[in-house]
């Protein structure tokens, strides 16, 4: 009774161990814990222990598509031969033997399966060559090659793309709603990927693309017054990179390989577009009113070094503060002034 009962409790223990993907029971192997999963080749989470086995890109089998075709055209000469044979007994009244019939439609059959076995590879392009729906390689060279008979081939362009992302609205580091787009250049890096990892890759990078540009965004003020950390308007080349290394990690799975992202729209939402313009016009007074202020310090300065190295005319500390009053009035005033002549004398 005990020894029909253990085989069942092994199984038991087995299944159990393979499903919570832990550690195999005792005196089994680590294959045999795991059972058919890690074996079979997918791309998607297979058998009871979820683990992921990827496709990756490997070289097909290829020869030469033009011996391929010459072949043939061999095996159809040598079909037309063999019939011959069979209609030239057929006419002379004798029976026709079951062999030249035979001969011709495996000849014949021959030459159809070496001519789809042939495929036309453009420059810029692969053909992912799949057999009964088992991937057995990519032919990346260019020209008519033969691979695999009776294979499906699914081509798939390893040219540099690229497209621009829509205009995002999103909040920056300070809450602030602000429109973004971004180019993103990219091409296809893994083909094995890009075919079966996801189901259509173009439509994918450009849903992760635009994920990758509102989490960046997010993390960045549009603005930085004061020049002490990174902003959006401010911080590019910084900003484009980062978001370029995000991209490329959420498109890896799909065998893509990002080349350069850019932002190519950045500003304000309309709602906010007009306050934001004043605080910048603002700002810019300010800083040009700061310029004005210290250029018309100096030249005050200037002129009264310029007098007392001289000796034009002395000035008592009352006169002096007049004479600053009125010369910073001039300078930094933004109206044109007009002078007054004193024409009396120099002291009431």
């Amino acid at each position: 009774m005990s020894e029909r009962q253990a085989p069942h409790t092994s199984h038991n223990a087995s299944t159990a161990t393979s499903a919570s993907g832990g550690v195999p029971p005792e005196g089994l192997a680590p294959d045999e814990s795991a059972g058919p999963a890690q074996a079979a080749p997918a791309t998607t989470p297979v058998g009871h222990a979820g683990t992921r086995v990827e496709v990756r890109e490997r070289g097909a089998w290829t020869v030469d598509g033009f011996l391929a075709l010459l072949a043939a055209l061999v095996l159809l000469v040598l079909a037309g031969l063999v019939l011959s044979i069979a209609v030239r007994a057929g006419l002379s009244n004798d029976p026709v033997p079951p062999a030249p019939i035979v001969g011709t439609v495996l000849l014949v059959l021959l030459a159809g399966l070496v001519l789809s076995s042939l495929t036309v590879v453009q420059p810029g392009q692969t053909q992912v060559v799949q057999f009964f729906g088992r991937y057995v390689g990519t032919a990346r060279r260019t020209g008519l090659l033969m691979t695999v008979p009776l294979s499906t081939k699914r081509r798939v362009s390893v040219r540099v793309n690229n497209f621009e992302t829509s205009a995002l609205k999103v909040n920056d580091f300070d809450g602030n709603p602000v429109e973004i787009a971004a180019i993103v250049v990219w091409q296809v890096a893994d083909t094995a990927k890009a075919v079966f990892a996801v189901e259509d890759h173009p439509n994918f990078i450009r849903v992760q693309s635009e994920a990758a540009l509102r989490h960046v965004a997010t993390t960045h003020p549009y603005d930085d017054p004061d020049g002490s950390g990174t902003s959006l308007r401010g911080s590019t080349d910084v900003v484009s990179a980062q978001l370029a290394q995000e991209v490329a990690e959420r498109v890896a799975v799909a065998g893509l390989e990002i080349v350069e992202v850019r932002i190519s729209h950045l500003a304000y939402a309309p709602e906010i577009a007009g306050a934001m313009l004043q605080r910048q016009q603002a700002g810019a007074i300010i800083a040009a009113r700061s310029r004005i202020v210290e250029g018309a310090v100096g030249m005050v300065e200037l002129a009264l070094a310029r007098l007392e190295e001289g000796a034009v005319v002395e000035l008592d500390d009352e006169r002096k503060a007049a004479m600053v009053s009125n010369l910073l009035v001039v300078l930094c005033g933004d109206q044109k002034t007009t002078p007054i002549v004193n024409a009396g004398s120099l002291y009431a």
